[in-house]
């Protein structure tokens, strides 16, 4: 089905849009929220039940602007399951990152060559890279929580984890091309 069709549906008669759109893109929405919420069923059930709310709200403006369905509809579930994941996630504000957390996570067992690869070049990024490497994405601290921490600019974070991940995939490319 086209998805101008679902949107006019959604706009006409939005118990009909989102019996559409599921059919349409159910399978989709729940891949893409599961990828982030893997371990509770239920929680993602009801994220996916937020992303079509927030597809009915904002159908006029999909309409309006011809959005793609399909990629709007990735983005904002992956959106709503990270912010979901955030959310229930245990609160990690008062934990210090030590050199005991950082090297259980670097000697964890990795399912392929790659991660273990870029585990051996996260150990050796200098601080405070490091740390922000693993604020960031370890614990998935936002980066202005981390620059509050930090004492630093968000738009510093920001920049330092840019010019990190191009350094490391740099790094990566030249260690992947030498095995």
């Amino acid at each position: 089905m086209e998805d101008n069709k679902i949107i006019d549906a959604l706009l006409a008669d939005p118990g009909t849009g989102v019996q559409l759109l599921l059919t349409q893109y159910g399978g989709l929405i729940h891949a893409v929220v599961r990828r982030v919420l893997p371990n509770d069923p239920q929680d993602a059930e009801e994220c996916a039940a937020d992303v079509l709310v927030a597809a009915w709200k904002h159908a006029a403006e999909l309409q309006q602007h011809n959005r793609p369905l399909r990629a709007w509809l990735c983005v904002t579930a992956r959106n709503a399951a990270i912010d979901r994941w955030r959310a229930l996630r245990p609160r990690q504000q008062e934990c210090e990152l030590n050199d005991e957390l950082a090297q259980d996570w670097l000697t964890e067992r990795r399912s392929t060559e790659a991660e273990e690869l870029i585990a051996q070049l996260l150990t050796e990024l200098p601080e405070p890279d490091r740390e922000l490497f693993f604020r960031r994405y370890y614990y998935g601290e936002s980066c202005r929580e981390i620059g509050r921490r930090l004492q630093m600019q968000e738009h510093t974070v920001n920049v330092r984890l840019s010019r990190g991940r191009e350094k490391l995939r740099k790094q990566f490319t030249a260690l992947r091309n030498t095995y």
